[in-house]
């Protein structure tokens, strides 16, 4: 895992439980254990969860994808629609670009439930791309 990545898996990330598997800046691959922690009140995994992912995922991605021009990408906008509910087990996170410009990408994810295969949630990020903050 590069830097940029390490640092992309913030806190909040990891309470989340999106561990990267692959992450460049065309596609990026992870996955999450869900379990009660994720729950909402009603016994089912909290929406949230899914938005952070997908919001995580493109912008790591996209991120790595600018990084070179001393840049980064910050969402913009963030729709994820959840598809079916989940109470346990490990669902798997792609996140790829559809469009890569020099001022703005737009990224789409799709969340699977690892054990039958079928879309539990999938989103599309528009970020910007901005300079990285200088370093103190």
């Amino acid at each position: 895992m590069t830097d940029l990545t390490r640092e992309a898996a913030s806190a909040f990330v990891a309470a989340a439980g999106l561990e990267l598997d692959e992450v460049s800046g065309t596609k990026v691959v992870g996955h999450i254990d869900l379990s009660a922690d994720h729950h909402t009140p009603w016994g089912v995994v909290h929406g949230g969860v899914y938005t952070t992912a997908v919001e995580s995922a493109a912008s790591i991605g996209a991120s790595t994808a600018v990084a070179d021009r001393g840049q980064f990408a910050v969402g913009v906008h963030n729709g994820t629609d959840f598809l079916r509910a989940r109470t346990e087990g490990r669902v798997d996170v792609v996140a790829v670009p559809i469009q890569q410009g020099r001022v703005q990408q737009l990224w789409s994810v799709v969340i699977t439930a690892a054990d039958t295969g079928k879309e539990v949630a999938r989103g599309q990020v528009r970020l910007q791309n901005v300079p990285l903050p200088d370093a103190k």
